[in-house]
């Protein structure tokens, strides 16, 4: 598959655009997370030595350093999967960053931020000390937001050298003199700061493709079948648009507003998603907020012609579909193709309350709604024409992407076992 270009997304967009999706989640995590990133920065700026770009790359990886717990049971138990139960998240988020993150070579910090002083200090680790600094920055974010004016740093005093780093201690106390961080953390005035240094942020273009998939990967954090019919969605989506003789841009446009079509789907809780049923109207009103939200998230982001193909999904040419009821004049083939592939993947997939339909059931479907309207007529005969190579294609690639998986599990099964024996 050729490297697109992505051209139209700016490096500091891609951080902006990966946070604000994984507060679809859940808004907390998130914003612990910048709290965290701000106390590192400044912490790594008073030391000194560090170029702008550098010291942005550790604020993208602070900002995400609990990206693993979005894979807990509840992300929400903060105070749990921070200072009882660090070994899932911690184990998850350093392979989230190792596998599938431009910057694997900086997860190694994520997987030490929980690790004491005292062990941390005899590794031959070349990040060790910012492990060590980030395992602080994140303690004392913690500490402060539930202690309030009551928080004292110098209450770490006591643990200088075995659970703490006593040189990060040392350097955070002088960053609080310095630039008064926790005054500054807690009005919400340290956000200015933090969005100037990701703006150093320098990301290639085949980083910030691999940064689009790694976005995809993760919402896998609500339900990995959600992955998989990303990916699903986008192979059909690709060879419907090779076949319709799109151009290089349309094409590069077409792949990402396929793969991050579905992200506004964070948001909708896995109690309605998993209904054993079919929806209440209620519950589908819920659902259909999540074209709202991806377009929301998007928005200024990336290039408009991929937020307008994210927000057009769920269209139909005869103007049934949602949010707006466009008709076909009203849309372009980018947008047609990617609400096509859409519904056929759902077709594919099998729900809490259906089972996967059969290839013939599907065609059927699909040859009777294009007759209704409800499709682009071209769109829908490349499909049928196609529909073998289509298939072969989905196979392959749907493969790939559960294989990713099962990677991540099978190591995260023996990076916990690891951390288990510390």
């Amino acid at each position: 598959m050729q490297v697109r270009r992505m051209e139209y997304i700016h490096s500091k967009d891609i951080f902006l655009l990966m946070r604000d999706t994984l507060k679809l989640i859940d808004r907390r995590v998130m914003d612990h997370g910048s709290g965290v990133a701000y106390y590192l920065y400044k912490m790594l700026e008073c030391k000194g030595g560090y170029e702008k770009f550098e010291l942005a790359d550790f604020v993208f990886l602070a900002s995400l350093h609990d990206i693993g717990a979005y894979k807990t049971e509840n992300p929400k138990e903060m105070i749990r999967y921070e200072c009882k139960e660090t070994m899932a998240h911690v184990a998850y988020g350093y392979l989230v960053f190792k596998h599938l993150s431009p910057l694997s070579e900086l997860a190694t910090i994520i997987l030490h931020h929980h690790t004491d002083y005292s062990q941390l200090e005899a590794m031959n680790y070349e990040y060790k000390d910012i492990a060590a600094a980030l395992s602080l920055a994140e303690k004392v974010d913690i500490f402060s937001l539930a202690l309030g004016d009551k928080f004292d740093v110098k209450m770490f005093q006591k643990q200088a050298g075995t659970v703490i780093s006593a040189e990060a201690l040392e350097l955070f106390e002088e960053t609080v003199q310095k630039y008064d961080v926790l005054r500054k953390v807690k009005s919400g005035a340290y956000k200015e700061e933090l969005d100037d240094i990701i703006g150093y942020m320098i990301f290639t273009n085949e980083d910030k493709k691999k940064f689009m998939e790694m976005l995809t990967y993760c919402q896998g954090f609500r339900r990995e079948a959600a992955v998989v019919g990303s990916v699903v969605c986008m192979c059909i989506s690709e060879v419907i648009g090779e076949k319709a003789g799109l151009s290089v841009l349309e094409k590069e446009q077409l792949y990402y507003g396929a793969l991050l079509h579905d992200i506004g789907m964070l948001a909708v809780p896995n109690l309605i998603t998993g209904a054993p049923r079919s929806l209440t109207s209620e519950e589908y009103e819920k659902v259909k907020m999540h074209v709202h939200l991806a377009e929301r998230v998007l928005k200024n982001r990336m290039a408009d012609e991929v937020v307008e193909i994210v927000a057009a999904h769920h269209e139909r040419c005869d103007g049934s579909g949602y949010p707006r009821g466009l008709k076909e004049v009203q849309m372009n083939r980018s947008q047609q193709i990617v609400q096509f592939a859409d519904a056929v993947n759902a077709l594919m997939g099998s729900k809490a309350y259906r089972p996967a339909f059969k290839d013939e059931e599907i065609l059927e479907l699909i040859r009777k709604e294009t007759a209704a309207g409800k499709y682009n007529k071209a769109i829908s005969k490349i499909f049928f024409d196609c529909y073998n190579e289509i298939m072969e294609y989905v196979r392959v690639r749907a493969e790939e992407t559960m294989s990713t998986y099962k990677k991540l599990n099978q190591q995260y099964s023996q990076v916990s076992e690891k951390l288990r024996e510390r």
